[in-house]
Order: C-alpha cells, then structure tokens, then sequence
C-alpha cells in the first residue's frame, strides 16, 4: 500500500501542475498580469532589483570617479584651470603633458628599466617562495613551525625600521668580510692584485663595482640589492607570498608524491616535474603580484636608487622642465601634471591586468587563504 501511495504521488504533482497551467492560461490576459505583476513576490524582486542597482552605481562612481578626473586633467591646457566653467570635458585640447613626461622624463627608459627590475625580480621570488614554500608545507623538521612563524613576523615589521640598517648592509657589501683582507689596495686573486679599474671593466652592472672600498662593494643604484633580497626571500611582500603558496601546497594530496617515490622519482624531480606543473595557476598569481608591487614601489628604490641619473618609473612624478609656469592655477596645473604621471605609471599594470586577470582569480581560489 506505501509502494502504491508512492509510485502515484509524482504522477498526481506532475497532473496537478498541469492542471493549473491550464487554467491559468485559459483566464482572461488582464487577470493574468493582475496575478503576475501585482503580488507581493513581485514587489518585492523589483524592489530588490532597484536596491542593487543603486548601490552598484554609486560604488562605482566613487570608485571610478577619481579617474575619470586624473585622465580629463591630463588633456586640459593651462587656461582651463583657471576657468570655472571647465569641470571634466577640457575646452582646449592638448596633449603637451603626454609629450613632456616622454621627452623631459624620459618615460622610455624609466619604463625599460622599471620592466626590466621587475621582471627580474618577480622570476625570482616565484619560484624561490615556491622551493620555501614547498619545503614548509610537505616537509616535516626542527624548527619547520619556528621558520613559518618567522615567515608571517616578516610581514608584521615595518620596513622603515630596517631601512637604515638595509642600505648600509648594501652600500659597504661585505658578506664574507674579504674586503677586509686586502686593505684599500686592491683584491689579492692568484697573487695578482684587481684594483678599481680592472673591476670597473665588468659590463653587468659596473656601477656596483667601480667604488668597492675596504668595507665592502657598493651596490648601490644598482639592481643587486633587489636581486639578493629576492634570491633569499626577504624582498617585499615576500612572506605573503610564501603564506600563499604554502596553502596551496597543503592542500596538494599526498599521494601524488609517494607514487611518484615509489616509481623512483627524487625529491627535485618530483617537484619539478609533477608540483610545478600543477602550480601554474597559482605561481602565475604570485608572479602578478610581485610585478605589481615592484613596479609601484618607491620606498626600495627611493633607498638604493640614490642617483639622479636612474631613471625609475617610481621616481618619474615630478614637474617637466618644459611645463614649469607662475600663474593663478599653477597649483591645480602641476597637481594634473603629477597625476599624468601617475597614470603613465599605471598603464601598462592595467593592460597586464585585463590579460591575465583569468589566471589571477584562479589562483586566489586556489591559494586557499581562508585554511588553516
């Protein structure tokens, strides 16, 4: 009897269905948009509707309104700041600004070696955070808890209180004390001695070799300090990093690992050959965001760029010669002048972001921040 109750009940909802359908439609049109469009169900989905929609447009507006005001300000002419009826369509056209931060400023070559640091710099922690990463997440040793809690205090000191202590470690480079050795001289090598000159005949960064004193090498306003901090993992933000890749890695199972020992396979070789292709995805996020913030830094190479000859992106907000004027909105005009540059700064990020913007989400559901 329960079998039979059971078999007919999706028999007698599926007629019941039908049933209504019928009659509903066979009722008059206005009764049916009556029924529809004038219930509480309804009220309420539109209110709901609106509700979101508001919000969405007044986030956006004050999220993207800043913008919208930098790029106008970048194409108005002197006069327009001084004109009250100017708001954000510019009545004289220009594109001076544009043309005087790539000549004046040399945008080129700020841009060559911006790319060029931060390309460089951003390989290296991807792959050096993944190897730390890795060795915390599925390597069990002395110490192994101590190492990640050193990794998060990382992130909690301010850089500012090494500042100092930085730049001096790189101005006078002298890791093994060997400098020390030879006096002011020269570098003892085979019982021939290296002076200043010989050194300074390196092509790699010869700046970092043409001042080496007793103390140490100079390496200042040069791209080994960034480099060296990558390679050790104590560039910026490289703690998150390893935080990132480490949940990931925990969450990789087991078992791809030990069939791959059993099979043979060392550690290296299972690491290269099966780990890291399976990190893509989040490897490719840590790379983004190790371009970015390299690329917008001004504090690292504001401390170890010191000349005014090395030209970096960071360092490219200030006022052309070319523009310099004394009139009533001069003010308004250098500060439109300065957000130019910011934008110059940040366009090529906003390119980057919206090809690879795919892979950056993937890696953030990957990295599974919100785990343990």
């Amino acid at each position: 009897m329960n079998a039979q109750n059971v078999d007919n009940k999706p028999k007698v909802r599926k007629e019941s269905k039908n049933k209504i359908r019928v009659e509903f439609d066979r009722t008059p049109l206005k009764e049916r948009l009556k029924a529809k469009f004038l219930s509480m169900f309804f009220l309420k989905k539109v209110v709901w509707y609106v509700f979101r929609l508001v919000l969405l447009i007044g986030v956006s507006y004050i999220v993207l309104f800043p913008f919208f005001t930098k790029i106008a300000g970048s194409f108005m002419a002197p006069e327009d700041f001084v004109d009250v009826t100017v708001r954000l369509i510019p009545k004289n056209w220009t594109l001076n600004t544009y043309k005087a931060i790539w000549v004046d400023l040399e945008y080129v070559k700020a841009f060559s070696n911006t790319l060029l640091l931060s390309l460089s710099t951003a390989v290296v922690q991807m792959f050096v955070c993944c190897f730390i990463a890795y060795g915390l997440a599925k390597f069990k040793f002395k110490g192994n808890k101590f190492v990640f809690m050193a990794v998060i205090f990382s992130l909690i000191i301010p850089h500012q209180t090494l500042q100092l202590s930085m730049f001096m470690k790189f101005r006078y480079f002298d890791i093994l004390g060997i400098f020390k050795l030879f006096g002011g001289g020269g570098l003892s090598l085979f019982g021939k001695t290296i002076t200043n000159n010989a050194l300074a005949s390196f092509d790699i960064f010869p700046a970092a070799w043409k001042n080496f004193t007793p103390n140490g090498l100079n390496l200042t306003n040069s791209f080994w300090p960034l480099i060296i901090l990558s390679i050790s993992g104590l560039a910026f933000k490289n703690g998150l990093y390893i935080f990132m890749l480490r949940q990931f890695f925990r969450g990789v199972p087991d078992e791809l690992e030990e069939s791959a020992y059993i099979d043979g396979s060392g550690v290296f070789h299972t690491f290269l050959t099966i780990i890291l292709p399976i990190s893509i995805p989040m490897m490719i996020t840590v790379f983004l965001f190790a371009f970015s913030w390299q690329w917008t830094d001004d504090f690292y190479t504001t401390m170890f760029f010191t000349s005014t000859k090395t030209r970096m992106l960071s360092k490219l907000v200030e006022v052309p010669k070319s523009l310099e004027t004394n009139y009533a909105g001069q003010n308004l005009y250098y500060a439109a002048i300065r957000n130019t540059c910011g934008i110059m700064i940040i366009a090529p990020l906003v390119v980057m972001y919206l090809f690879c913007q795919r892979y950056l989400v993937q890696g953030i559901e990957r990295s599974g921040l919100t785990a343990d």
